[in-house]
């Protein structure tokens, strides 16, 4: 399926299978399920169909993604709403791991969340590496709409840690998903795209566009 990357994803429009890949694969499959499961009623979550060792297949959630709506030019919208549902995220006491429009689907009349997805880095932790996250998400594929982000930090309902912490969260996750494609393919072209990242990311200011 489009704007899958770490895993294999494939839907037939009733259900979708995810099949884990690279390190901690098992981990991480064992991850999103009990998180999608806990979540289930509590947030706009996929519900989980069938769990295997290697894949997790969950039922299908319509919606529009949000780096589609990102493009057809409504930032202002889908910003908002990442940042309303990330304050309920954040409420539960969780850390999503990977929050952002790339990980959204939403009701393309209204803009609400149909879906959250992608739960396999979930854990306990900061928010700031959810805030600074999608942050960086938008500064890194979306550099036009950086300066509709006050949107999505308005709309986030908790305090907004200032530039310096969020820009040394961006960074720090960046080594980690160096790291991560690094013990996946040793100088494959995953490590070396997220080495260009890390050193882009490194150095970026506030007023980056």
């Amino acid at each position: 399926m489009r704007h899958g990357y770490t895993n294999s994803t494939v839907g037939d429009g009733a259900l979708v299978v995810k099949c884990y890949q690279g390190p901690e694969a098992a981990f991480r499959l064992a991850t999103e399920s009990r998180y999608l499961r806990r979540l289930r009623g509590r947030l706009p979550v996929p519900r989980v169909h069938q769990a295997t060792p290697t894949s997790l297949t969950v039922r299908f959630v319509a919606g529009s993604h949000g780096q589609d709506l990102l493009d057809d030019g409504r930032a202002p919208e889908v910003l908002a709403e990442c940042g309303r549902m990330l304050g309920r995220v954040h409420r539960l006491g969780i850390v999503h791991g990977d929050y952002g429009p790339q990980n959204m689907l939403f009701d393309p009349a209204t803009f609400e969340t149909t879906a959250i997805l992608d739960w396999e880095w979930a854990h306990p932790g900061p928010p700031v590496e959810d805030l600074a996250w999608c942050e960086w998400i938008v500064r890194a594929h979306h550099p036009e709409h950086v300066p509709l982000l006050p949107h999505f930090f308005a709309a986030y309902d908790g305090d907004v840690p200032p530039w310096d912490e969020r820009h040394a969260a961006m960074v720090t996750r960046c080594r980690e998903l160096l790291d991560f494609c690094g013990r996946w393919e040793p100088g494959g072209e995953g490590e070396k795209l997220w080495r260009e990242r890390l050193d882009t990311t490194t150095s970026w200011t506030e007023n980056t566009t």
